[in-house]
């Protein structure tokens, strides 16, 4: 199954495509706009990791900030300007897999890979929020709830999950 993707971090001609996953796998109140993206992208490309299959199609992607900031806080989603490359905390804003291809390993593959490459970047850890539904897939991954997240991000009750390394 993996050998059909390809792993790489995303370059201003993705925005369009991510933007568009993003509004598959997201309700409108939690997606980040294209102009989001646009920013982010530019920013921090080389935090985004997008899985593309064969046909160049991207099928799943993880993708967030570098901070100081040991949580996830809202302001982050509004201003790339929270990136701190050197930081100590990798931030997930994002895990997510085209309809099309979900319940096929390719969120668990990339995640593996996005945690890897934190490691390898020197970082303290990875912290996420995810909705209560979701708690144990990053469980699994090591990853520990922390509880209700002070996020009111799109309107939803979110929880923080870390993994510290």
């Amino acid at each position: 199954m993996y050998s059909d993707l390809t792993l790489r971090h995303a370059t201003s001609e993705d925005t369009d495509n991510i933007a568009e996953l993003e509004r598959l796998c997201f309700p409108p109140a939690e997606a980040a706009t294209r102009d989001r993206f646009e920013e982010r992208i530019k920013v921090y490309g080389d935090h985004f990791l997008l899985a593309e299959d064969k046909d160049k199609n991207i099928v799943g992607l993880i993708n967030g900030p570098v901070t100081n900031d040991a949580d996830l806080e809202d302001e982050m989603y509004e201003s790339a300007a929270c990136h701190v490359p050197d930081g100590p905390w990798q931030m997930i804003f994002g895990v997510e897999t085209h309809p099309d291809h979900q319940s096929k390993g390719i969120a668990s593959f990339i995640m593996k890979e996005y945690i890897k490459q934190a490691q390898e970047d020197g970082r303290k850890g990875v912290v996420l929020t995810c909705k209560k539904e979701l708690i144990g897939f990053y469980e699994r991954f090591g990853y520990v709830c922390e509880g209700v997240s002070k996020s009111v991000h799109g309107d939803a009750v979110w929880y923080q999950m870390r993994l510290s390394f």
